[in-house]
Parts: C-alpha cells; sequence; structure tokens
C-alpha cells in the first residue's frame, strides 16, 4: 500500500490523515451483520459510487445506471460484502483530490487496494460493534509499506 498525504485521484495511494465514520455498507446476501451502534444500508445492484472528477456527483453515492465513471457497491469479489465509508474529502468535495476511499473487505493474500484500507472479514465482524458516530480512522504512512 502507498500512503499519500495529498491524495489525486486515481493514484493508487491511501490518503493519510484521520477520517469519521460516514457510513456502513453490506451485502444481505453474503453477510449477517452483528449487533452495531452505527447506521447500516444494505447493498443493492443499483448501488454505486462516483469517480468521474468532473461529474456533479463525484465522491459520492448514486444509483445505477450512471452515465459518469464509477464504481459499482455489488461486486463478484468479496470486497464489498461490508463497506464503512471513510469521510475523505467529502466536506467540501473537492475535484481529482481522491474518491471511494472505504475501508473494506481485504483479498486473501491482502492484495493492495487502489487507495482503500482492507481487513479480515472476521476481524471486520469484531470491529463494527464497535463503531459509533464518534468514531474516526486515522491512516499513518509509517505502518504502510509496499
Amino acid at each position: 500500500m502507498i500512503a499519500a498525504h495529498q491524495k489525486r485521484e486515481g493514484d493508487g495511494a491511501t490518503p493519510t490523515g484521520i477520517y469519521p465514520i460516514r457510513r456502513i455498507w453490506y451485502r444481505p446476501d453474503r453477510v449477517q451483520m452483528p449487533p452495531v451502534n452505527f447506521p447500516v444500508h444494505e447493498v443493492t445492484l443499483s448501488d454505486g459510487w462516483c469517480d468521474d472528477p468532473a461529474h456533479v456527483e463525484y465522491n459520492q453515492h448514486v444509483k445505477l445506471p450512471f452515465a459518469a465513471s464509477h464504481e459499482s457497491l455489488w461486486r463478484d469479489d468479496h470486497r464489498y460484502d461490508v463497506i464503512v465509508v471513510l469521510g475523505h474529502n467529502d466536506a467540501p468535495v473537492v475535484p481529482n483530490m481522491g474518491s471511494c476511499i472505504f475501508f473494506h473487505i481485504a483479498e486473501e493474500n491482502y492484495k493492495p487496494t487502489e487507495g482503500c484500507v482492507g481487513i479480515s472479514m472476521p476481524d471486520m465482524m469484531k470491529l463494527l460493534p464497535q463503531i459509533s458516530a464518534d468514531t474516526k480512522m486515522q491512516i499513518n504512512s509509517e505502518r504502510m509499506s509496499q
């Protein structure tokens, strides 16, 4: 994982900093959510996230089909079975400063993400009940390596 103090769209880097938790999404067909103290949303086939810096809905949840560039939140792999949306570049949204920065399920071999933070499903299930409206994620470059 590559850390960046100044995240740019498409650079593959994870932005360093302290980020609030904005939303939690999960795939109801794959995941039984533990009791949590935070609102959760079920991912559907029509959920996406805009990653087009030129679009007015950049770095926001969108409904599919969607003409501009976006990520589908309903994936064939298991990365987005649980998605914790981090408050990166959202208050306000600045074009080209990075989108879709999520805390989600890692691949089995912990293959690097394209800027997100990945964790195993068992560890995610342990952490979810601890998330509250006051929870923030701190991402430090000192602990990251390529």
